[in-house]
């Protein structure tokens, strides 16, 4: 494991107010907005239509592939295009994505979520069409939240097809076992008011996809949706041939495989993220330490996806703005980069 000297403005002390900072605070003030070169229709594992964008730079040293966590789309995740803008200043190549069900891949195709079960072979797949479009070998996965256990999904896939075009993996604040966050969730009062705000986001993905597919997912079922794991439950679930949703986090929880994991992997995480099970945290680092291939960073504070920095914490990293866990992140990408 790997600790580095970081801590939040007073006011973010708190997880919860920096994690709704993080959710909410920041959407509709971020100055880093993504403008890409070309749109892509990839085409993922079984088919499946999935749309992106991508931008290129000069003397790019590698590509991103990125996408973001349980709800959203590529024109509202402020974060995601924060990493975008930092990456392509960096030197990088950037690919986004929207993943199954989400955005306008979602208006292409009715095909449901799988946390990682199909998003990790989407992500391979992705890879080598970006390669065959002409971005900048070695490719990285990224990703937060829930995107991040996609990225590590895909890490997982392309060791083992020998996929040698992706590199590794770099993720902040992914899920590793949604059976024991969900549980952790619902202890709490903030929990239960994280899971509802999400539960809505998960209710208005279906109603869309809904309107794109009305002969696909039925309407009155979508109403009963009130929980994350209503909604794998009610729509997910059946048509991946699982007989419970606990079964189905099971099987897609990254926290199994990441002892056997051997592509290099850049985690980082918030003792005090709210939306996880605080347990998981020791068994990660013990992982961690008994795996060379992951790099885990685990810092007292951060919340969910935040690690906004205190402006003394900016001026001891040298940072140019307070997103100190996407500049970590690119830290540890340009120091791998430099040794392919």
């Amino acid at each position: 494991m790997q600790s580095n000297a970081y801590w939040p403005p007073l006011g973010l002390r708190s997880p919860i107010a920096h994690t709704i900072f993080t959710a909410y605070g920041q959407r509709y003030g971020c100055p880093y907005r993504w403008h890409p070169q070309q749109e892509h229709l990839f085409a993922g594992a079984q088919g499946v239509p999935l749309y992106g964008q991508g931008c290129r730079v000069p003397h790019a040293r590698g590509t991103l592939i990125a996408t973001y966590g349980i709800t959203g789309d590529l024109t509202n995740q402020w974060y995601l295009h924060t990493l975008a803008h930092w990456g392509q200043q960096r030197q990088f190549d950037v690919v986004l994505f929207d993943w199954r069900a989400h955005g306008r891949s979602g208006h292409l195709s009715p095909t449901l979520t799988s946390d990682g079960l199909y998003e990790g072979k989407d992500l391979c797949l992705i890879a080598q069409q970006c390669n065959e479009l002409g971005y900048t070998a070695p490719y990285w996965l990224v990703g937060y939240s829930l995107g991040g256990q996609l990225a590590l999904w895909g890490a997982w896939f392309a060791q083992g097809t020998n996929n040698d075009l992706i590199a590794g993996a770099a993720v902040i604040c992914p899920n590793l076992d949604s059976n024991r966050s969900l549980a952790h969730l619902g202890q709490t009062f903030w929990g239960r008011q994280f899971e509802r705000a999400i539960s809505r986001e998960l209710q208005r993905l279906a109603q869309q996809l809904h309107a794109a597919h009305p002969t696909s997912i039925d309407l009155a079922a979508i109403a009963g949706i009130n929980t994350i794991a209503g909604f794998d439950r009610t729509l997910v679930i059946e048509r991946l041939g699982f007989p419970s949703v606990e079964a189905y986090y099971h099987a897609s929880s990254p926290l199994h495989f990441l002892p056997q994991l051997r592509l290099p992997t850049w985690i980082l995480y918030a003792a005090d993220d709210p939306l996880f099970d605080p347990a998981l945290m020791p068994e990660l680092v013990a992982i961690a330490d008994r795996n060379p291939a992951l790099e885990v960073v685990l810092c007292e504070y951060g919340g969910h996806v935040g690690f906004v920095s205190a402006p003394t914490c900016q001026r001891l990293w040298g940072d140019p703005d307070y997103c100190w866990g996407i500049h970590r992140l690119l830290d540890w990408l340009a120091a791998k980069t430099m040794q392919v």
